[in-house]
C-alpha cells in the first residue's frame, strides 16, 4: 500500500474539511497501491467477502477500484482503490483484505 486515505487521518488533504463538517469521519477508506492498476484490479479480484460496486448507502462492505471510465478525472489516481466498510465482523473483513493484499502482491 503506497498511501492511505481517510479523512480521519491528521496527514489527509482532507482532514480539517471533514473535522469541521462531519460529526466522525465515517467508513469508507481509500488506499492506493504500489504497481499502479494492475495491482488495483489484483486486489479487487482478489477479495472474497467485500463486494465489487460502486454503489454506497447499503450495508454490506464493498469495494472498487476508481477511474474504470474514461469520464473520470485524470485526477484520480489509477491505482486508488476505495473500501466501505459495512456490518460483516470486522476480523473477518481484515482477513480478506490482508489475504487479498498478498495475493496481489502488496504484503510479503
Amino acid at each position: 500500500v503506497a498511501r492511505v486515505r481517510y479523512p480521519g487521518l491528521p496527514q489527509d488533504p482532507g482532514h480539517e474539511r471533514a473535522r469541521k463538517q462531519l460529526n466522525g469521519f465515517g467508513g469508507i477508506v481509500s488506499i492506493e497501491l504500489v504497481g499502479g492498476l494492475a495491482a488495483a484490479d489484483a486486489l479487487v479480484d482478489a477479495v472474497r467477502l467485500w463486494l465489487p460496486a460502486t454503489s454506497l448507502g447499503g450495508v454490506e462492505s464493498l469495494i472498487e477500484r476508481r477511474r474504470r471510465q474514461a469520464a473520470e478525472p485524470v485526477t484520480v489516481p489509477e491505482d486508488l482503490v476505495r473500501l466501505s466498510v459495512g456490518i460483516e465482523n470486522v476480523e473477518d473483513l481484515w482477513r480478506d483484505l490482508d489475504g487479498a493484499l498478498t495475493a496481489a502482491g502488496q504484503l510479503s
